[in-house]
């Protein structure tokens, strides 16, 4: 692609396209420190609402939600009124051609059916740490050999593609971003519906990426944290500062509400500490504040 413009006005130039077209990287190559990219993500949980709402108009929050969480916030599913058989087909349409397209051909890669565990498995565990060593241990114990970097390899083809999203640990009482054991996030979690049909039966990943999503949708910085033996999900950098959050799906059990409101008892900060669930009622404790999940997300950006 050739753009010339000739005008003597001062003006803004915006390039859009699909990723087959022109991933950022090779944007940065021709572009060399001339441009400023936005990342544009599906839809939040409030823009969907106000598309769903347009032919639903009666619909409540735990109704659309509970849309969402299946679907996911691809735009053009409002098209589709969200029917699940049209709505399953267009996701699976998409994932096959982001992985033909932007993934298959891009990269010339040979092994498709690597490529498509290696894709299933990191789906399959959102939100969980692993590395590639272990992703090669569990190819093994099927009996088939493979690499732990060709699967590195493979799973970066799949982020350049803007599919997964990585999330780096970081040490809270050494200060540090640890090397090994990221976590993993679905661009959108439709996707992983479409492809594996489980976001309800492990609606508790679903919930944890639905709020890194809009975690990095409101421009914030998201690592995960590592206090001793125990894990924050984020650690996310605003404007103010930092705050943690944790994701749970309900604080059923003293056992639930003493494993996510205890891991902040070493975190002798005083920046915020958010509990983010699907209970009703405000269960806040110690300083910790609990929050519905469906409240937080359309909330206003702190």
């Amino acid at each position: 692609m050739i753009l010339t413009v000739i005008t003597d006005k001062i003006v803004d130039i915006y390039i859009t396209g699909s990723n087959a077209k022109l991933l950022s990287g090779e944007l940065a190559t021709y572009l060399a420190g001339r441009y400023v990219e936005f990342a544009i993500y599906p839809f939040s949980f409030k823009e969907f609402m106000q598309i769903y709402r347009m032919k639903h108009p009666q619909a409540t929050e735990e109704e659309g939600f509970k849309k969402y969480v299946q679907y996911g916030g691809m735009p053009y599913l409002g098209e589709l009124d969200y029917q699940e058989s049209s709505s399953i087909q267009y996701l699976q349409d998409l994932y096959n051609s982001v992985e033909l397209k932007d993934i298959v051909k891009r990269n010339k890669i040979r092994d498709i059916d690597l490529l498509e565990r290696i894709m299933v498995y990191v789906m399959a565990n959102i939100g969980n740490t692993f590395s590639a060593s272990s992703i090669s241990k569990y190819f093994k114990s099927e009996g088939r050999n493979v690499s732990a970097e060709t699967i590195l390899n493979y799973i970066h083809s799949c982020m350049d593609a803007f599919l997964f999203y990585s999330v780096k640990r970081q040490d809270l009482v050494g200060k540090k971003l640890l090397s090994v054991h990221e976590k993993y996030y679905l661009a959108d979690h439709g996707i992983r519906q479409a492809v594996l049909g489980s976001n309800t039966q492990d609606i508790a990943l679903v919930l944890e990426n639905i709020v890194f999503l809009e975690l990095i949708r409101r421009g914030y910085e998201v690592t995960v944290g590592k206090i001793n033996n125990k894990e924050v999900d984020f650690i996310v950098k605003t404007p103010q500062g930092l705050i943690y959050v944790q994701v749970c799906y309900l604080l059923a059990s003293p056992e639930t509400i003493e494993r996510e409101f205890g891991v902040y008892e070493n975190i002798r900060d005083n920046y915020p500490k958010y509990v983010l669930s699907m209970d009703e009622f405000d269960m806040s404790r110690n300083g910790i504040k609990h929050k519905n999940i469906r409240d937080f997300l359309l909330s206003n950006p702190d």
